[in-house]
């Protein structure tokens, strides 16, 4: 059994096609200018439906993980695995597994400095993060 694939909806597409594409695609209002994850029709912020996607740097931060022992279903080889939440340098949170280091305590520090990677799953692309310069 292979890892859980997402099924893109009309709303997340565009996330997607941009992880597809090699870039990370999130939203912002056109009105107040915040930008936001996840996708969804109107500004959480303003409540404006004037929403528009934009290609986000890649930076971020590690906000938050946990390490998990016990892989969940399609994970086997994978684990102990970090599911962490990450700070995009745009603002906004977005959970994401942390890839290219081995997943211990002393590894994830909080603050550290990641990049977007990229993950294909079937015929779906995921973003995933990695310690900035190869670290």
């Amino acid at each position: 059994m292979g890892k859980p694939v997402p099924v893109p909806t009309p709303e997340t597409k565009p996330f997607f096609d941009g992880a597809a594409a090699g870039e990370l695609r999130i939203q912002r209002c056109a009105d107040c200018g915040q930008p936001f994850f996840y996708p969804r029709p109107s500004c959480p912020f303003c409540a404006s439906g004037a929403v528009e996607w934009f290609t986000a740097s890649g930076r971020a931060t590690l906000y938050s993980y946990t390490i998990n022992h016990r892989p969940a279903p399609g994970f086997e080889n994978d684990a102990p695995y970090a599911i962490a939440v990450v700070q995009l340098a745009e603002g906004p949170r977005m959970m994401a597994n942390i890839v290219g280091i081995e997943n211990t305590p002393d590894n994830l520090v909080l603050d550290m400095d990641l990049e977007v990677t990229f993950e294909q799953r079937g015929d779906v692309t995921i973003p995933q993060f990695t310690p900035a310069g190869g670290h």
